[in-house]
């Protein structure tokens, strides 16, 4: 019975402090910010340079939108965090802080600065509850979805819509999210979505950091699978920035001037926090000075240590000072009428302050209008399909054009192949087919804008036209099966002949060389599976190619296929 009894005891205790929790009633310790009275009443901190600098957290990270970015501005600036001593006999003083990630996470998580009362944030789940550890089964959850929320139950310094967007904000800077402005010189970093299988796609340099690229690589990375695509940021960087400005025209007037505001807010900010230190540094040297003269001259073992507590405030004070000051010299004197009228002025040269801003500040402005950027590759050719998902739900659709390696990647590359080889039926020369094509509109690979004759012979002679004008001996040479020469193999895979020569110095592949009048011809052998093998290795991207395992003349034979030509002609 008397178990029975201390568990009676214990569901009714814990039936009492739920209720209690429900009228908002239940205390608990406060965050930093605010102060519990005697009669349980919680408000705000008495002291106000501890409500001044709450308020400026909150501020920063409106401007930053970052942890690591607000706290370098509070070591920068030298601010600290108000704590009150929360036990002992120094209960209730006000002490300040160095600043950390942690604290500044809480405070910007934490729904009591939007003045909402909740009690059981971190439920229990029987499901996850192992036996014999009761602290085990926790999980988070939403404000909302605690087992009591009562919103405007608390003075609150921020709003509770303000409270939602910083808790977006936060969850948007985890690594598997958008994110903010990164270091780079790719514009849509932790915006580009792979149009294909809709993982988030990053942006990759070279050794030196220039020459961008964004790439879908994380199942390349992860299952070793084929790189689901690629594309240089150059060009979609240009679209992107094209439409931005598109996007900003009608704001361009106002632009300068809120930025302008802007700055003579924060310079604000910062002259009170500087005034509340100056303040309290001149109360705490005043108060020494006071104790000190209270004291009788013949207690000299007081006096002593008062009066070196009196220097030690008064040090203190000149440090504060001498720190103010050099804190007003490095400010940015204020704008004056005519610097405001050329701001004004300049505001309607939107390219021009685009182009003066830092990458930083370009992709903070991207992330202002643009939620998300999906990216299709078209059959890994030129052609590419971009949608902006722009914030406030408005989506836009754009086709753009990416250089690629090579002509056969163009979408166009059979048109263009036929009308190249119909030009040259007709008698044209290599110099007079390109400026046939350039004329007509049609464009190679890459960032060239236009042909000339030593692609127009390469584009032909890979397709087997030659500019033979008479008939060559024609010598038979016997084969056998399965053997191509380099030529009719390059055809077959498709792929440059001249890879196909290395290959076969390199024994990758297995040859013979036979004589052909007077010069020797090279015949490869590549049967289905050979093939097979080698257009595998092609398509996979340069970067995680392996290299196949060369094929040794002692390996066996395959049996000949019926189809495969028994003689070779040699020209």
């Amino acid at each position: 019975m008397s178990e029975a009894e201390l568990h009676i005891l214990k569901a009714r205790m814990l039936a009492g402090k739920r209720a209690k929790a429900r009228r908002g009633e239940l205390g608990r310790p406060v965050p930093m910010g605010y102060v519990q009275r005697a009669s349980g009443e919680i408000a705000f901190d008495p002291d106000e340079q501890a409500e001044a600098t709450i308020r400026l957290l909150f501020e920063l990270f409106d401007r930053f939108h970052t942890i690591g970015k607000v706290l370098r501005y509070l070591v920068d600036h030298d601010i600290r965090l108000p704590v009150r001593v929360p036990g002992g006999a120094r209960k209730g003083e006000l002490e300040w802080h160095r600043a950390n990630r942690i604290n500044l996470h809480n405070l910007f998580a934490n729904p009591i600065y939007a003045g909402a009362y909740v009690y059981g944030l971190r439920p229990t789940d029987p499901r996850r509850r192992k036996p014999g550890r009761p602290g085990t089964g926790r999980r988070g959850c939403a404000p909302e979805q605690a087992e009591v929320f009562l919103p405007d139950h608390l003075p609150a310094y921020i709003s509770w819509e303000h409270y939602q967007r910083n808790r977006a904000q936060l969850r948007s800077n985890q690594a598997s999210a958008r994110g903010v402005a990164r270091a780079g010189e790719s514009l849509l970093s932790g915006l580009i979505i792979c149009g294909k299988c809709g993982l988030r796609m990053v942006s990759q340099y070279n050794n030196n950091g220039g020459n961008p690229r964004y790439a879908c690589n994380r199942m390349t990375v992860d299952y070793a699978e084929p790189l689901c695509q690629t594309l240089k940021a150059a060009p979609l960087d240009a679209l992107m920035e094209q439409l931005v400005l598109a996007a900003l025209e009608p704001a361009a007037l106002d632009a300068s001037i809120l930025a302008a505001g802007e700055l003579q807010r924060e310079r604000a900010a910062l002259e009170a926090q500087w005034h509340h230190r100056l303040e309290r540094a001149a109360w705490q040297a005043e108060r020494a000075r006071r104790q000190y003269h209270a004291t009788e001259p013949e207690n000299r073992l007081v006096a002593r240590t008062l009066e070196r507590e009196w220097e030690q405030a008064l040090a203190a004070q000149a440090q504060v000072q001498a720190e103010y000051e050099r804190f007003q010299r490095e400010q940015p004197r204020a704008l004056c009428e005519a610097e405001i009228a050329m701001l004004r002025a300049q505001a309607g040269d939107l390219p021009g302050l685009w182009h003066d801003a830092t990458q930083e500040e370009r992709q903070t402005l991207v992330r202002l209008l643009l939620e998300r950027v999906l990216v299709k590759v078209i059959d890994d050719s030129e052609q590419v399909e971009v949608v902006c998902h722009w914030h406030g739900g408005h989506q836009t659709m754009h086709r753009m054009v990416r250089p690629v390696a090579r002509l056969d990647r163009l979408s166009t590359y059979p048109q263009l192949l036929s009308r190249a080889t119909e030009l040259r039926q007709l008698g044209h020369g290599y110099g007079a087919i390109a400026e046939r094509l350039n004329d007509e509109g049609w464009r190679p690979p890459k960032r060239r804008e236009t042909f000339n004759a030593s692609m127009v012979s390469h584009l032909l002679r890979r397709a087997g036209v030659t500019m033979s004008q008479y008939r060559k001996k024609i010598v038979i040479v016997e084969r056998q099966s399965d053997e191509w020469t380099i030529a009719e193999l390059a055809r077959q895979i498709p792929m440059p002949m001249p890879t196909l020569y290395n290959w076969v110095q390199e024994g990758r592949l297995r040859s013979r060389t036979v004589c052909c009048k007077k010069r020797q011809l090279t015949l490869v052998y590549a049967d289905a599976a050979t093939i097979s093998q080698i257009r595998t290795v092609r398509a996979t991207p340069a970067p995680w190619r392996r290299r196949p395992a060369a094929v040794t003349a002692d390996a066996p034979p395959i049996a000949a296929d019926p189809s495969a030509p028994s003689t070779q002609t040699c020209t």
